[in-house]
């Protein structure tokens, strides 16, 4: 099955709030553009082919992969799509449709521009929930369908694919996308397994952390080790929250900002 990494945004050191969502929470997926130059090296050496950019047919083995980019923030028009096209790569960019314009996210037009250049652009939902999985059947199916028709209208023709906001997926949430037209839906559960529901392809995808070294990227790519170890250590982040609940959204909150806080 394809190994899809997981990037969010990319910003200046120092900068964490001038791209995407803002706060400690978010920042813990930045990266600096240093950092990410760095990353995009290392994985160009050691990949054996370019990232996969077409949804339709997209190869069910681990030699393929592709390179994703969740919440729409200014810096995938402004620093990531550059950077991987001088690689001669183009990326999975999802869209929370209703930031888009504000401030710190892509316009509409940037985001016509990424499609025109060969860059898959996604539904990452109208309003990005929290929890996402808490939402109603009615709910989902208004965040999905809306974030489809908008996304639709940008760049002039359907959007079939789409990644999970927070990660929080549930089968009602899978449900939801494919009545709204999503062929092949992502989540953030490291894994390279894959499975259908109600027509719906849904796959996992490795997460990529600020401090994160440019070996320990690559190396999702290359190593089942390496990717066997972030899928442990996501089940046990699983269980943590499953147990604790809101203690542990707290004392992860509290962990972040202390790490994070500018």
């Amino acid at each position: 099955m394809p190994i899809n990494l997981l990037y969010h945004d990319v910003t200046a050191a120092g900068a964490d709030d001038a791209s995407g969502f803002a706060g400690p929470e978010a920042a813990r997926y930045k990266l600096t553009s240093e950092d990410f130059r760095c990353h995009l090296d290392r994985i160009a050496n050691a990949a054996t082919q370019q990232p996969v950019a077409v949804a339709d047919g997209l190869p069910a083995n681990e030699s393929s992969w592709t390179i994703t980019f969740d919440d729409g923030g200014l810096s995938n028009a402004t620093i990531i799509a550059d950077e991987l096209e001088r690689r001669h790569w183009r990326g999975w960019f999802f869209i929370a449709t209703d930031f888009i314009g504000s401030p710190t996210f892509c316009s509409k037009e940037q985001l016509r521009d990424l499609h025109q250049r060969g860059h898959l652009i996604g539904s990452h939902s109208c309003s990005h929930p929290e929890r996402i999985s808490n939402c109603s059947a009615a709910q989902l199916l208004d965040e999905w369908t809306r974030s489809c028709a908008v996304l639709a209208d940008i760049i002039g023709q359907p959007v079939t694919t789409g990644s999970v906001p927070g990660g929080f997926y549930s089968t009602a949430v899978a449900q939801a996308a494919s009545q709204a037209g999503i062929k092949l839906l992502f989540n953030s559960e490291p894994t390279t397994s894959e499975f259908t529901v109600e027509g719906c392809r849904i796959l996992g995808r490795y997460n990529i952390y600020r401090g994160m070294t440019a070996d320990d990227a690559t190396a999702l790519l290359t190593s089942p080790v390496r990717r066997w170890r972030q899928a442990a250590f996501w089940m046990a982040k699983k269980a943590a929250k499953s147990v604790a609940g809101p203690l542990y959204k707290a004392v992860r909150k509290r962990l972040l900002q202390q790490a994070y806080a500018q």
